[in-house]
């Protein structure tokens, strides 16, 4: 895991054409085999991150996930997240992307993620223009998420699923791309200690899969 600049990086203020440019020239729909095989290991950057999915790959069953990175083009693009429902079993009340399990009627996990997108917050698929995948997220649950970089066109009007969502935001896509606001915290799992990313924004505390996703979305469009 890289350390976050203490210089702003102005690449931060990327505009959306080239932003969108950069990631069709970096990003497709190939199917990283690690999906769905156990022995290939999502590389994290953190030596105690890469030690904890290697044990988690071995106790625990894959869960294959797909969450769509739906980037609005306003004048200012924003991102689309979510708060996930209060009651939920799994990582209650958090920050994530809309995006759920890919079940194996989906054919793909970009269908995957466009049905979750559609049932979590009934954003329409004629809003949504796919780009390409984002590299392979693992975290200490078991899931591989494989996130789907999009465009989505302003306009649409959404339909919020209670049982699963509380709410839905934009976050200006400057503000996530902005080095200087990525957090680097640590924590302590079996007596190591991992790191992670948080992007806290407002009353919003981002962290975890979804902050680890944004960095990862950030080396390859803007760093890279």
């Amino acid at each position: 895991m890289t350390e976050p600049l203490l210089k702003r990086d102005l690449s931060s203020d990327i505009s959306s054409a080239e932003f969108f440019d950069r990631a069709r020239a970096r990003l497709n729909f190939d199917v990283p085999p690690g999906l769905s095989d156990a022995s290939i290991i999502p590389a994290s950057g953190d030596q105690g991150t890469d030690r904890m999915l290697r044990i988690i790959a071995e106790e625990r069953p894959i869960r294959p996930a797909a969450v769509l990175i739906g980037i609005v083009e306003h004048e200012k693009p924003t991102v689309i997240l979510t708060q996930r429902a209060a009651h939920l079993n799994d990582h209650a009340g958090q920050i994530s992307f809309p995006g759920g399990k890919i079940d194996a009627t989906d054919a793909s996990p970009l269908e995957a993620a466009l049905r979750e997108v559609d049932e979590e917050i009934g954003l329409q698929r004629s809003f949504i223009m796919p780009v390409g995948y984002l590299d392979l997220y693992a975290t200490g649950f078991g899931f591989r998420i494989l996130p789907t970089l999009a465009r989505v066109r302003p306009g649409f009007t959404l339909r919020v699923n209670a049982d699963e969502v509380d709410e839905v935001f934009e976050v200006p896509l400057a503000f996530l791309m902005d080095p200087i606001n990525h957090q680097v915290h640590s924590k302590e799992w079996r007596g190591m200690m991992r790191s992670y990313y948080a992007m806290p924004f407002a009353e919003r505390y981002i962290w975890g899969a979804t902050a680890g996703i944004l960095r990862v979305l950030y080396e390859r469009i803007i760093q890279s």
